[in-house]
């Protein structure tokens, strides 16, 4: 199976890119969008200057609980940048949902609550709430976490989306939103010293 089927397999449809962005992405802006891929794992990330996005990051089950996760976290970590990334709500019918939360808040990550995100899916129309998770070196404020989703929307999201898809995403200002008043914190839920 190749990296591609296996993010397929495990990420919903709406929550991915097309075959053919991703491999465009990789061509085309193969300075800041790379793919890290073992028997066990596909890691997608961009490294801007400022920071690192996880696009995708997949451990197979068989591989689940042996350290792979953390090791792949730790090698972006260790670029010394904040490392973002977009992760569902807990859905309490699909298990993974929370142990991805539980795992990383024990890795250090922060929920950046005040940051709202809703994404329109061209692949099925359906809307996608999905919440905006950092971790960083320095004490990062979420306005400049905020700043970092709306580039890397601008440029990776939409990426040639008219020419692949044969329509656009949602504009920017449509998708996310940067609310003082929204506080819920997803990982107050979870101790960060609890182990699975």
């Amino acid at each position: 199976m190749n990296w591609y089927e296996k993010l397929n397999q495990y990420f919903p449809i709406e929550e991915m890119k097309s075959k053919k962005q991703m491999e465009m992405l990789l061509k085309e802006r193969g300075d800041v969008y790379h793919k890290d891929e073992g028997p066990n794992h596909v890691l997608i990330y961009v490294e801007f200057n400022g920071f690192v996005f996880v696009d995708y990051l997949f451990v197979s089950k068989k591989a689940r609980g042996q350290g792979l996760g953390k090791k792949l976290i730790n090698k972006l970590k260790s670029k010394n940048k904040p490392v973002i990334l977009e992760v569902e709500p807990v859905q309490y019918e699909d298990t993974d949902t929370e142990k991805r939360l539980r795992f990383y808040a024990r890795e250090g990550f922060r929920h950046a609550s005040k940051i709202g995100y809703c994404r329109r899916s061209l692949a099925t129309g359906q809307k996608t709430v999905m919440e905006i998770l950092y971790w960083s070196p320095t004490e990062e404020d979420e306005e400049t976490i905020y700043e970092a989703m709306v580039k890397t929307y601008r440029d990776i999201h939409k990426y040639k989306d008219k020419e692949i898809y044969g329509a656009s995403f949602a504009p920017v200002n449509e998708t996310l939103s940067f609310e003082k008043s929204r506080e819920e914190d997803i990982l107050d839920l979870y101790d960060s010293t609890e182990k699975i």
